[in-house]
């Protein structure tokens, strides 16, 4: 059994990453600079990676910085690359729907608190996370599940290839 002190510790840690995350997500809405609501949005998933490790979860932790992050990251460099004209005069910057989507995502929130206040969930014995281990997962990514993973890997490389093309079709010859 762990000590008081490291168990307030650790719920400590994981309360400072979920305000952390918060505080992040706030800023990844309201930033009116792009690059920097991506690097908000960075700053969220390395915090919800953080709760992850801090809970035991390291796989998912690290699975949440590898893939997540790094996805942001591409999508960050996508969105410079195909976005070069949103400084124009003629691209409005102002955002008119702000109300409608405050009252519709208060809406969201409290039928999801319903739901999950509502929910039967069910117990799990101790030994229910042994049954999986990361071994058997890798296994079965390269062999049950080896088609899905090389269709995603050539559907980034296309998405990659249109973004470059659709970024250079912009610049004057």
């Amino acid at each position: 059994m762990p000590e008081p002190e490291l168990v307030f510790l650790v719920k400590c840690g994981v309360y400072g990453l979920m305000g952390l995350a918060i505080i992040a997500a706030v800023g990844a809405v309201l930033l009116r600079n792009l690059f920097h609501a991506g690097l908000a949005l960075v700053l969220v998933l390395v915090a919800i990676a953080g709760i992850f490790m801090s809970v035991g979860a390291e796989f998912l932790g690290m699975v949440q910085i590898l893939l997540y992050v790094g996805g942001v990251m591409t999508l960050i460099i996508y969105t410079i690359m195909l976005t070069g004209r949103l400084g124009a005069k003629d691209v409005s910057a102002q955002n008119r729907q702000g109300i409608f989507a405050a009252v519709a995502a208060g809406l969201f929130v409290c039928v999801i608190g319903k739901l999950i206040l509502e929910a039967a969930w069910p117990s799990r014995d101790g030994d229910s996370a042994a049954l999986l281990s990361v071994e058997d997962l890798g296994v079965s990514l390269m062999t049950e599940y080896v088609f899905p993973f090389e269709v995603l890997g050539v559907l980034l490389f296309a998405v990659l290839i249109g973004a470059i093309v659709i970024a250079r079709q912009d610049r004057p010859s």
